[in-house]
C-alpha cells in the first residue's frame, strides 16, 4: 500500500485507505478498493487489508478469505501470484495463532510458494521473509532462524526505505532481545518501533510498542507505558485482540534496570512520503537505514505475549 497520507502529492484513494487503516478501520478501507477488484495490485491491496483485520481483530475470516480468491483469480504475473501467495500465508498464520483453526502447514505452503514466485529483488521480498519469520517464531518455536528471517527482512525494508516494515522487523527483534535478557537491545528495538509508528500515524501499532517497551522499564515508568497502551486499546475498541491479557492484568512482569537507564523515545518527525508496507507494491518513504540489534544467542521465552504483527 502506497502513501500514507502525510503530503499533498500522495494519491487521494491511498491517502484515505492509508488514513482509515492506521486507525483499525479495515473494512472502510477495503470499501474504497472494492470498485478497482479487477485491477490485479487494487484486489491484492484489498485481501491485505482484511487479513489484517483477522490478524488484529481474530474476525472477518470469511470476508478475507473471498478477498482473496478474487485477488488470486485476477493475478497475472509471477510477481502478483508470488503476493496474493504471501497474503495467502499470513491468513493462514492469523487463523493458527490466534487458535481459530490449525492452518500451520498451509502457511509455511503458501509462503514457499511466494518465495518460489518473487525475485530476490522484488520490493514484496522485505515483506514476505518478516512473515516467514512469524511462521519460525511462533508456529515452529525457531527463534534462531525466526531472527535471521527478520534480519533480512530489516535490510531489505531499509534499502526500499519501507518505515512500516521497519517498525515491525524492530519490534519483533527487540521482542527476541528481550527474551533473551538484552535489556539495552529490546530497549533500543521497541523505542525505534514506537518512534515510526508515532510518525506515520500508525495509531492501531502503537500500543503494542508501548507495551514492548514497558517490558524492558522499570516501576514507575513501566506503568505509564502501559497505562498509555491501555488507553489507546480501550480507545481502538480492545484492538488488537492479542493485548487484552496483557492489559488486563493485575500484576505486569517485571525486568531489572539496566545499566546503562532507559532511554527516551525520539521525538517524531515529519514524515515526507509515507509508505506503510502493505500487500501491494508501491512508494515507500526512504528512511536512515537503521541497525538491527546484535544477533545473540536465544534462550528460552519470558513471559511476554509478542504481537502477532503483519
Amino acid at each position: 500500500m502506497s502513501g500514507s497520507g502525510t503530503t499533498a502529492g500522495d494519491d487521494p484513494l491511498q491517502t484515505a485507505v492509508w488514513r482509515l487503516r492506521s486507525r483499525g478501520c479495515w473494512t472502510d478501507a477495503a470499501a474504497l478498493l472494492a470498485p478497482h477488484a479487477s485491477n490485479a495490485a487494487a484486489a491484492l491491496e484489498r485481501a491485505g487489508l482484511l487479513v489484517e483485520r483477522c490478524l488484529f481483530t481474530g474476525e472477518g475470516w470469511a470476508d478475507a478469505e473471498d478477498a482473496l480468491r478474487t485477488a488470486e483469480a485476477v493475478a497475472q504475473d509471477d510477481e502478483e501470484r508470488g503476493g496474493a501467495a504471501s497474503e495467502r500465508g499470513r491468513l493462514a498464520y492469523a487463523a493458527t495463532v490466534l487458535r481459530v483453526r490449525d492452518r500451520a502447514d498451509e502457511a509455511r505452503s503458501a509462503l514457499g510458494r511466494a518465495a518460489a514466485l518473487l525475485a530476490p529483488t522484488s520490493p514484496g521480498r522485505p515483506l514476505l521473509d518478516f512473515r516467514r519469520g512469524l511462521v519460525a517464531e511462533h508456529i515452529a518455536k525457531a527463534p534462531q532462524a525466526a531472527r535471521a528471517a527478520y534480519r533480512r527482512a530489516h535490510d531489505g525494508a531499509s534499502a526500499h526505505g519501507d518505515l512500516l516494515l521497519l517498525s515491525f522487523t524492530w519490534h519483533q527483534q527487540a521482542g527476541l532481545s528481550l527474551r533473551d535478557g538484552e535489556l539495552a537491545e529490546a530497549r533500543l528495538g521497541f523505542s525505534e518501533s514506537l518512534r515510526i509508528r508515532v510518525e506515520l500515524g500508525y495509531l492501531i501499532g502503537t500500543a503494542s510498542a508501548l507495551v514492548g517497551l514497558a517490558d524492558c522499564e522499570t516501576e514507575p515508568e513501566a506503568g505509564r507505558l502501559r497505562a498509555e497502551a491501555r488507553r489507546l486499546f480501550r480507545l481502538l475498541g480492545g484492538v488488537p485482540v492479542r493485548l487484552s491479557g496483557r492489559l488486563s492484568a493485575s500484576a505486569a512482569p517485571q525486568v531489572p534496570a539496566a545499566p546503562s537507564g532507559s532511554p527516551q523515545v525520539v521525538a517524531p518527525r515529519a514524515v515526507t512520503k509515507g509508505g506503510p508496507s502493505g500487500t501491494a507494491p508501491g512508494a515507500t518513504p526512504k528512511a536512515a537505514a537503521a541497525k538491527p540489534p546484535v544477533q545473540k544467542a536465544i534462550t528460552p521465552p519470558s513471559p511476554t505475549q509478542p504481537e502477532p504483527a503483519a
